[in-house]
């Protein structure tokens, strides 16, 4: 009977391997660990600049509201929304008033139907 054993590099694992009693590393294995390290640096860049341009355009802009508004007489303000060039403001008794950033004058008046 014979007996025989396999023994490869992974068998003894106790043993240190000399560098020069393994084979060459075959070109496309080299050239597939060089191209993985690239696009590896390649993606943190990537993400790095990503995230350097949500910082930078996703800044909270500083609105600039006015120090008070005058309504017309009777009016209660409910609600408020600011525009490019206006604002307006939602009123208790249904209406809402356009009113114009620069000057504070009314610009339009809008009537709505209560239900």
């Amino acid at each position: 009977m014979l007996n025989v054993t396999r023994r490869d590099a992974m068998s003894d694992l106790s043993e240190p391997v000399d560098p020069e009693e393994l084979p060459p590393e075959p070109t496309n294995l080299r050239f597939l660990r060089i191209l993985v390290t690239v696009l590896t640096a390649v993606m943190i860049g990537g993400l790095v600049v990503l995230i350097a341009v949500l910082v930078t355009r996703l800044k909270p802009t500083a609105l600039v509201l006015p120090d008070s508004i005058t309504l017309p007489d009777g009016a209660e303000a409910q609600s408020f929304t600011i525009g490019s060039d206006w604002f307006a403001v939602v009123t208790t008794d249904n209406r809402i008033l356009i009113l114009d950033r620069d000057t504070g004058a009314v610009r339009q008046t809008v009537q709505i139907e209560a239900r």
